[in-house]
């Protein structure tokens, strides 16, 4: 599984509004997500272009972990 290395914070955000993820606040360069689908959930992404690999992989591992999905099933739904 590889990753896409040329991922912005909008673009994530709009992929992660298929799981219910949506904008809650913004302090400086960080964006806050939260869903409520399997309970609620917070996510803190940095408002960057383009994310660092690690950090989204790190961010991908959460909301697989969340959603129930292994991270694969996750970034063949998302990208």
């Amino acid at each position: 599984m590889k990753l896409p290395r040329d991922i912005d914070s909008s673009n994530l955000i709009n992929a992660l509004n298929q799981f219910g993820y949506e904008p809650t606040r913004q302090t400086g360069s960080h964006i806050r997500l939260t869903t409520h689908q399997n309970g609620q959930h917070h996510l803190t992404i940095p408002n960057h272009d383009p994310l660092k690999i690690g950090t989204l992989n790190a961010i991908l591992s959460e909301v697989a972990q969340h959603a129930g999905v292994s991270k694969q099933e996750l970034v063949e739904k998302l990208f």
